[in-house]
């Protein structure tokens, strides 16, 4: 018999989801996160699990994570010294950037420019050029590109990045290069654009292989020493890291290209969500992950995340792919102030994270935070996570008092409830960015919600978008951890091929697709899955002759003929271009299609799980009653009841105003809606009329 662990680093939380392989069976762990080394937690959570299943953590076969090192390395600007290697003449890539400033007008005044991840003084020119058709123009000058080299090894370089014009098309100088470094500058890691991101435009190539250089060394720190640790507590299973598209890859593999998993964590939960909904049967949804820091929403439509091609994380933009999540700063320790200038209540994006938390957990945190409100409101018992974690009420009430004080409202009841009302429109706000300013009308779709605080604010955030019903998945404070367990392989090829239609055939596109898929499955066969186990999707990038942007289109295969000219694929390739472009934008162009590039995605199976079946009920949940409580709710008190999760049966019915309890989160249900339990586990929020 043996188990696989999920494993989810949060900013607050570290969720623990140990799973019997042969029976589904799942034994669930939240330890708090250690920030300064994720490794101690992880650990912690993994041997806390493994009592908790009676087993010794030696039967776990694989270990599955979605971690945050990538990401918390550059928005706290701890990366690595990274010395550039770009084409003479285009030394200041990274400075020139892109024209582009976030927010309005005011942006201008007010947006601090972020620093280059290399330097420019560490950065240098080989002389050398490619031409856009892959020709060799001007060849490499070793003997120049060597002292540049020594001239970086002298100003202590942590990392290599290699970038030079043209080179998505034949990376010969690249790879050269590549290998003069590790002559020149022994044990210091070097990336290449050619292999890291293959596509045309060099400030996106540039700054995303720059990105994997400055996060590359931490990574591989971390990978190393949390498989040290785990042999250490007998695991001897194989670590797989949750890549940003929701696919799985190889420590190994995910040390030598990290900036592929810069969302590691969010994805976990969108690939969770995914299965959540369809044990309950919806396909169509929108995923509403509320942790301790921040907030997490993504579309899913027809069973499948919408991947982007850009993945941002603070102020950095690369070219990786990734499920396209939002996030905004609002999560259970997110900090409510009111600003003496304008007096305006504000929530987040500063947080109370792990250390010292919300005033109610009593480790020495001063600060009104979300956590705070719902507790002064009732909405949050005083005990968490199975009881280990005590509440504080008298304490949330003070913290939460200074912004009644401040603001002149009449009661801590009314600040709290102004708290919980901004961050809720804060987290409106982040699921209309993937629903309506996408085309898509958020009352098509269910919402899923969950992480520690999501099934607390899910009922609420129901009202606001018109999603119903609103699914809160079994364990959902665990929940991007079950996401990381039931994940499969995957890698992707891309290529930049930049022809009008009129200039390409069916049979050269179909050529180039299948080769890009050999190339991904090669990988995936190297981790011992077999062709016969593979799932390959295409993807190309298209755009009208003339643009300066292009939009990513599926492709179906079986279009295509690999020996026809009939272009029956290309046009309906074009009709679904349009069909996208339309939806986007509210118009069409006369303008000839034209192909950028061209990708193909290899997944392996995904593990068997199987799915709880709850007991079948007569409808009446009183016997899940474990008391009552007083809540603060719609301006007035009221009396709810409170319910044990665990003690729930398929077909009740809870009406709201109603707290329903479990170890790892709370859920609450407004009144004037209700929650039935589905025979999966799930609770299924609607209004009562």
């Amino acid at each position: 018999m043996r188990y696989r662990l999920g494993v989810d680093v949060g900013g607050t939380f570290t969720d623990i989801l140990l799973i019997d392989e042969e029976t589904g069976q799942t034994f669930r762990a939240k330890t708090p996160s250690t920030p300064h080394d994720q490794s101690i937690g992880v650990v912690a959570g993994m041997r806390k699990a493994a009592a908790e299943a009676g087993i010794d953590p030696s039967r776990i076969g694989q270990v599955l994570h979605g971690t945050t090192v990538a990401t918390n390395a550059i928005l706290e600007g701890k990366g690595a010294r990274v010395g550039l290697v770009t084409t003479r003449g285009f030394r200041q890539v990274l400075q020139i950037a892109r024209s582009f400033v976030p927010g309005g007008l005011a942006g201008w005044i007010i947006w601090p420019k972020p620093e280059p991840l290399a330097a420019l003084e560490n950065t240098i020119e080989a002389i050398e050029r490619i031409g856009a058709d892959g020709s060799v123009v001007t060849p490499l000058d070793e003997d120049d590109i060597r002292e540049g080299l020594r001239r970086l090894r002298s100003r202590g370089v942590e990392a290599l990045a290699v970038s030079l014009i043209n080179s998505y098309v034949n990376g010969a100088h690249e790879r050269r290069i590549a290998e003069i470094a590790a002559e020149e500058l022994p044990g210091v890691p070097v990336s290449v654009s050619s292999s890291v991101l293959p596509e045309l435009r060099e400030y996106e190539r540039t700054i995303t292989t720059v990105a994997n250089g400055y996060v590359q060394p931490q990574v591989a720190r971390y990978m190393e020493g949390l498989t040290a640790k785990f042999a250490e507590g007998g695991v001897d299973g194989g670590l797989y890291i949750l890549r940003s598209d929701g696919g799985l890859a190889s420590a190994a593999v995910a040390a030598r290209n990290p900036v592929s998993m810069l969302l590691s964590g969010p994805a976990g939960g969108v690939t969770g969500a995914i299965w959540a909904a369809n044990q309950a049967g919806f396909s169509d949804l929108l995923t509403f992950d509320m942790g301790g820091t921040s907030t997490d929403v993504a579309l899913v439509q027809d069973g499948t995340a919408r991947i982007g091609r850009e993945t941002k994380v603070g102020d950095l933009t690369v070219r990786a792919a990734s499920v396209d999540v939002r996030t905004v700063g609002a999560g259970g320790g997110s900090i409510a102030h009111v600003p003496e200038l304008t007096k305006a209540l504000r929530v987040g994006p500063q947080s109370a994270g792990a250390e010292p938390g919300p005033a109610a957990y009593g480790a020495g945190g001063t600060d009104p935070t979300v956590t705070d409100a719902n507790v002064v409101l009732g909405y949050l018992p005083t005990e968490l996570a199975g009881g280990e974690i005590t509440l504080d009420r008298e304490a949330a009430r003070r913290a939460v008092a200074t912004v009644a004080e401040a603001m002149g409202l009449p009661s801590v009841e009314a600040a709290a409830q102004g708290i919980i009302d901004i961050v809720n429109e804060n987290m409106f706000g982040a699921i209309r960015l993937v629903s309506v300013q996408q085309g898509f009308d958020p009352r098509d779709f269910a919402l899923v919600a969950f992480g520690g605080a999501g099934p607390l604010h899910a009922n609420a955030l129901g009202r606001l978008t018109g999603a119903w019903p609103v699914i809160i998945p079994p364990s959902p404070g665990v929940l991007c951890a079950y996401g990381d367990a039931t994940t499969s392989l995957r890698d992707e090829a891309a290529r930049t091929y930049i022809r009008r239609f009129s200039e390409l055939t069916d049979a050269e596109l179909h050529g180039i697709l299948t080769e890009l898929a050999e190339t991904a499955a090669a990988t995936l066969e190297a981790e011992g899955v077999p062709r016969t186990d593979h799932t390959v999707t295409y993807q190309v990038d298209l755009r009208y002759h003339g643009q300066g942007f292009e939009i990513p289109v599926p492709v179906d295969i079986g279009v295509f003929d690999d020996k026809s000219d009939d272009g029956a694929g290309l046009a309906a390739l074009g009709k679904a271009f349009d069909a996208a472009h339309e939806q986007l934008f509210s118009f069409l162009l006369s303008n000839e299609h034209e192909l950028v590039s061209a990708r193909a995605a290899v997944s392996g199976p995904r593990p068997n799980v199987l799915a709880a079946r709850l007991p079948e009920g007569d409808g009446d949940p009183s016997a899940a009653v474990t008391g009552t409580t007083r809540l603060y709710v719609e301006g007035a008190e009221a009396e709810a009841k409170v319910y044990d999760r665990t003690l729930l049966r398929a077909g009740d019915v809870i009406p709201g105003p109603a707290i329903v309890t479990e170890m790892d989160s709370t859920t609450l249900v407004l009144p004037g809606h209700a929650a039935t339990v589905h025979v999966g586990g799930s609770l299924l929020i609607r209004p009562e009329a």
